[in-house]
């Protein structure tokens, strides 16, 4: 199970691996750009240039199948691209050339919106206003019969990209039959990367323009709504849920009270009860002692919450305001919301969840709804945050319970 000694990136080199399972890598490329970074000597640097080389050939090759009009090549390719590029863009503000995040970040957005387009049929590309701001949405259909069909709305977490919500659910659901709904919510994809905006706490505000768009389709079942979402998503549509009552059914993957909880106790014990007082303690007692791999976590774990932190970033610096980040992390917990939620709800948990320990059986204590908690086990090969070598496994699980709590 190990690709590289440090868990950091082994856990990422994992995730890349098991999305071979629907398409999103594959096996010996991703084996290959392994190889090669443990060769060269593990570091951000490497691992962000091997995988982007990697993305860049498959890109190529994508755009030559196009000219040949071999569709399903160049679908596949594009898909494959997308996850390589994704891989390096978690890394590139450890690297020498941080200010390409955003270039980065269009790069497997690019590929994304090619296989997106190539699928058949081609999923439908829009935006939906939160607020004033368009969130980009991605709509895939089985077929375009028109037939009203149960539909799962998938969210991100604090970093992934939409690659992997194709193999966190999108696959699953096609072959299902099942409508499928992916998302720039703020604080994800576009809207963090390009419109540099941060997570909201009131996820609901998020889901419902969602949810009346999808209202509006003869091709949703209007009372087969689920929404859910994945690592700190799981957080989130926990939010949503309590306050959106036209969702059917909820699943937390896994389920999560307090993102804040998921940092480490001596980066928690930085906060103190005023913003003068933690700002000094972080400038003139933390920040002279990072390393480089300590300050790139911390640039890396804070960016979604406080613009700051990424345009200090881009620069090649170290934020220096922690209080308003680290506020905005607490502001997500959701333990007096969790027992509003009326629909069905299902709590993942894993074998060594390594973010959110403990935290899906309390969320799962604290519902009042009808509630089912499902551990995925080391005897599975699903251990770990989100089953990252388990995809097939976790998408089964969910979309079992799904279609037998909505009689699908």
């Amino acid at each position: 199970m190990t690709l590289f000694d440090d868990p950091g990136f082994n856990f990422t080199g994992l995730l890349a691996l098991g999305a071979a399972g629907y398409g999103s890598s594959q096996v010996g490329e991703v084996l290959t750009a392994v190889n090669a970074i443990n060769a060269a000597g593990l570091s951000n640097q490497t691992y962000t240039d091997t995988f982007v080389s990697w993305g860049r050939r498959l890109a190529k090759s994508a755009a030559r199948a196009g000219v040949r009009e071999q569709t399903e090549t160049q679908r596949a390719q594009a898909l494959r691209a997308s996850q390589y590029y994704a891989q390096g863009l978690f890394y590139v503000l450890g690297t020498n050339d941080p200010g390409a995040e955003e270039n980065l970040y269009w790069a497997t957005r690019e590929q994304w919106d090619t296989f997106s387009r190539n699928w058949v049929p081609a999923a439908l590309q829009t935006t939906v206003n939160w607020g004033k701001v368009k969130m980009p949405v991605w709509f895939f259909r089985p077929d375009t019969t028109g037939r009203p069909r149960p539909t799962v709305i998938l969210t991100n977490g604090s970093d992934g990209q939409n690659v992997d919500m194709w193999t966190y659910g999108v696959a699953a659901a096609m072959a299902r039959g099942w409508n499928a709904l992916v998302y720039d919510g703020p604080g994800q994809g576009q809207m963090l990367f390009v419109n540099q905006t941060s997570f909201t706490r009131r996820w609901d505000h998020v889901v419902t323009p969602l949810v009346n768009w999808l209202t509006q389709r003869g091709d949703v079942d209007h009372d087969r709504i689920a929404l859910a979402g994945l690592s700190m998503g799981g957080n989130l549509v926990g939010q949503a849920a309590a306050f959106e009552h036209r969702i059917a059914a909820l699943v937390s993957m896994p389920g999560c009270l307090s993102p804040w909880l998921a940092f480490p106790p001596e980066v928690r014990e930085i906060l103190k009860p005023t913003k003068a007082e933690t700002n000094r303690y972080w400038n003139e007692v933390i920040v002279p002692t990072l390393t480089p791999e300590l300050a790139f976590l911390l640039k890396k774990r804070f960016e979604p919450f406080d613009p700051a932190v990424m345009r200090a970033a881009r620069r090649g610096q170290i934020f220096t305001d922690f209080w308003t980040p680290a506020q905005a992390v607490i502001a997500l917990d959701i333990t007096n919301v969790v027992p509003q939620i009326q629909c069905p709800t299902l709590i993942l948990d894993y074998d060594d969840e390594q973010f959110y320990p403990g935290q899906p059986r309390a969320m799962y204590d604290l519902l009042r709804s009808p509630k089912k908690y499902i551990k995925l086990t080391r005897a599975q090969g699903a251990q770990l945050h989100c089953s990252p070598m388990a995809p097939q496994t976790h998408c089964e699980t969910v979309f079992d319970w799904l279609e037998q709590t909505l009689h699908v």
